[in-house]
């Protein structure tokens, strides 16, 4: 199966590596090996890579968003109200714990939607103090509408691999996160062999 393969992923002016265009990890390797031959720069074949790819997936993802007039943390916040189901609504504290952000930061982002009139707040049902963030009509059909968009990217993007290997990356990042997430986080630089 051919795929359409991006085209190399180098800013202006940057040396690619020989025999592989565009391949930046190649290139700072070999430099590292003539500059630190006492360092096992292997590590730099995946995390350099991984690096490189999550930047090139969110511009490519980005794309969507904007299309929509959404940015990133928007498109998260109106999917994380999405997720819940009707009536589509969340706690500012759970939906900071779904996106993964400060409750500062969602602070901004539901002030930003609820201006667009997207999201509204209003008191909980049943605990006057509480308060919950809720899509609005407009909300619901702009995130149904931007995430059929997404889905269809995200399909598009993983496209360029054939199924089996989509399916191996799948299970090897899953197992790599479990055993990360397993590990507890780091207390610093690893221990010096």
């Amino acid at each position: 199966m051919e795929h359409n393969q991006p085209g190399p992923i180098t800013a202006p002016g940057e040396r690619t590596a020989p025999g592989r265009p565009g391949d930046r990890v190649e290139l700072i390797q070999a430099e590292w090996r003539r500059e630190r031959p006492d360092l096992d720069v292997s590590p730099q074949a995946v995390i350099g890579r991984l690096h490189r790819l999550a930047d090139r997936l969110s511009a490519e993802l980005a794309l969507v968003y904007r299309h929509y007039g959404l940015g990133e943390g928007e498109f998260d916040v109106l999917a994380a109200l999405r997720r819940a189901g009707a009536p589509y609504e969340r706690a500012p504290g759970e939906l900071a714990a779904h996106t993964m952000v400060t409750t500062g930061a969602m602070t901004k982002r539901v002030d930003r939607l609820e201006r667009a009139g997207l999201v509204t707040r209003r008191t909980a049902e049943g605990d006057r103090r509480a308060r919950v963030v809720a899509l609005t009509g407009a909300g619901l059909r702009l995130i149904d509408e931007a995430f059929t968009a997404h889905m269809r990217n995200e399909h598009r993007l993983l496209a360029l691999l054939e199924p089996a290997e989509a399916a191996a990356l799948q299970s090897l990042l899953a197992a790599w996160q479990h055993r990360l997430d397993g590990a507890g986080p780091a207390d610093g630089p690893a221990p010096a062999d």
